[in-house]
């Protein structure tokens, strides 16, 4: 079922100036709910400034967004229910903390909702806990925590408002590989508790092959395809033609393929080649 669906989305900067630029032109696109997509595309190809329009922080220079097929933009007084529904997370979120505590920087979305005390506080410790921030954090102050913490705060302050789509602006930039690989299985455990939408933008062809069941890939302001992940990767040679490229394990799989070993051809995840070539040694052992 769709949750978000935009009608001839389009969004031009600094329009009838010299410095015009369209960085959404005529997106069409429905997004489903309780799924985990993946929105790619090289630098400057409008990924961020569509990301911005699905909860009403731009509004289009023509065409419509719909949540649940209700224009966001149809009475302006709405929007900050938009928001509380629609949770934006910008890259870097851990520069946004403010609060004296770790436990009233992820409250402050949720009492913003007007929730009860009991309410909020049953919010922050399951969200916590989901996102692997220990207990005794709570009472210190963000600003005292390592930067993966902070970042893993930073994105509690929106989860706890359990909004029914998260959208993550490159939620693993700056981490190393294991707190990159813990972060998304984090996420991945929240969206598959609360059911939610996640929309996860990366530069990272690995974490999106990984993590993600559908692929929306912007190119030039457009939209160029929004598929299966499997689907959107069997188009290497196109992707590559946009700047973009497939995970690294497939290309070394490939070249596997190429010496004569017969591997799949949609392998794109470390652990999906390495149950492959399981599978290839158990049958050449049992040919033995």
């Amino acid at each position: 079922m769709t949750i978000l669906r935009t009608e001839g989305l389009t969004y031009t900067y600094s329009a009838g100036t010299p410095f015009e630029k369209t960085a959404v032109d005529h997106v069409e696109i429905n997004i489903e709910e309780n799924t985990m997509i993946g929105v790619i595309g090289h630098t400057g190809s409008g990924k961020s400034t569509l990301i911005q329009h699905f909860n009403g922080l731009l509004q289009p220079t023509s065409g419509k967004v719909f949540l649940k097929e209700e224009d966001i933009w149809a009475d302006k007084a709405k929007l900050q229910e938009v928001r509380f529904k629609v949770g934006l997370v910008f890259q870097y979120p851990e520069y946004q903390l403010f609060e004296e505590t770790v436990e009233k920087d992820i409250a402050f979305g949720c009492k913003n909702m007007g929730l009860g005390k009991t309410e909020i506080r049953s919010r922050i410790l399951e969200t916590a806990e989901m996102l692997g921030i220990e207990r005794n954090l709570l009472t210190r102050s963000p600003f005292s925590l390592s930067g993966g913490q902070k970042r893993r705060v930073a994105i509690a302050g929106v989860m706890a408002m359990r909004p029914e789509v998260l959208i993550l602006d490159e939620p693993c930039a700056g981490l190393d590989p294991k707190g990159r690989n813990t972060m998304l299985h984090q996420i991945q455990h929240y969206q598959k508790k609360t059911h939610s939408t996640v929309l996860l933008v990366s530069h990272s062809m690995e974490d999106v092959a990984e993590f993600t069941e559908k692929l929306l890939v912007m190119n030039q302001a457009k939209v160029f395809c929004y598929e299966e992940t499997k689907k959107v990767f069997r188009r290497a040679e196109e992707l590559q033609s946009l700047g973009l490229k497939i995970p690294q394990i497939a290309s070394v799989m490939s070249a596997l393929r190429k010496k004569g070993y017969p591997l799949p051809e949609d392998l794109y995840t470390v652990e999906e080649a390495k149950q492959a070539i399981l599978h290839l040694l158990r049958k050449g052992k049992n040919e033995c």
